[in-house]
């Protein structure tokens, strides 16, 4: 995905769990072609590193790490405002799924979703929130953003751990942009719909017809959006759910 680079983001540092593949991989690379400074997040070693040297970005950083080890999450974020001293831009983007019966998910199944979905959101806020109480100086700009799932809000069976941890992102995102608002941080989220993220060329025309924009969605579609969010001039958008289907869950569907 190819951006106008306006120097919006020169200079800007920005963090994304889960960026070496899919929408991840989408969001890292619009921002390093904007000029920021970005450092991701993945236990994709060999595609984190990959992506890295197709940017060929001076200002790209892969770190191999499990965001359900709080520890090793921890130390990261540390890391970076140790060696740059601030996170201007948060993207929360990790996630996992586990689609199967209630009778054969366990609860340390269950656990492991929330853990990858949902408890890094508030480790990752909690921790800029503490370095801006820290640093005062630094609060005059920031941005979280969260990626949820239209799964939040409707559901097919045997959902039921990726739907809570999606959920639980959405109210977790405006209870956070109401606390952090001190701080001049925005927090958002975005709810993808269908976003084909390699298989594209195999949609069938009925995977694309059900949706009224007419196709499935790209993980591009979403890396547009938190650009969008993250622009210094859009900081009266605060505490949303910005969902992104392409029209797919306002379309009521009857069985004939």
């Amino acid at each position: 995905m190819k951006t106008t680079a306006d120097n919006t983001f020169q200079n800007k540092i920005v963090f994304i769990t889960g960026g070496a593949n899919g929408i991840g991989k989408a969001i890292v690379t619009a921002f390093c072609e904007t000029g920021a400074e970005v450092i991701f997040c993945d236990t994709d070693e060999e595609a984190g590193l990959r992506l890295c040297k197709e940017l060929n970005n001076v200002n790209c950083t892969f770190s191999k790490v499990d965001i359900t080890d709080k520890d090793m999450l921890v130390n990261l974020v540390n890391n970076i405002f140790d060696v740059k001293e601030n996170i201007d831009i948060i993207i929360n983007n990790a996630g996992i799924s586990n689609f199967d019966s209630i009778l054969n998910v366990s609860i340390e199944d269950f656990d492991k979703i929330l853990k990858t979905n949902l408890r890094p959101a508030f480790i990752t806020a909690k921790l800029l929130a503490k370095h801006r109480d820290q640093n005062k100086e630094l609060n005059t700009y920031g941005r979280i953003i969260n990626i949820a799932s239209t799964r939040h809000l409707m559901s097919e069976p045997d959902s039921e751990a990726y739907a809570a941890s999606k959920g639980g992102i959405v109210s977790l995102t405006h209870a956070l942009a109401i606390s952090l608002s001190k701080y001049n941080i925005t927090v958002n989220c975005i709810s993808p719909g269908w976003i084909d993220t390699g298989h594209y060329g195999n949609l069938r025309p009925i995977d694309h017809e059900q949706h009224p924009s007419g196709r499935v969605g790209i993980p591009e579609d979403i890396a547009r959006a938190c650009l969008f969010l993250c622009h210094p001039d859009n900081n009266f958008i605060n505490g949303e759910n910005i969902i992104i289907d392409g029209g797919m869950t306002k379309k009521m569907i009857y069985v004939e």
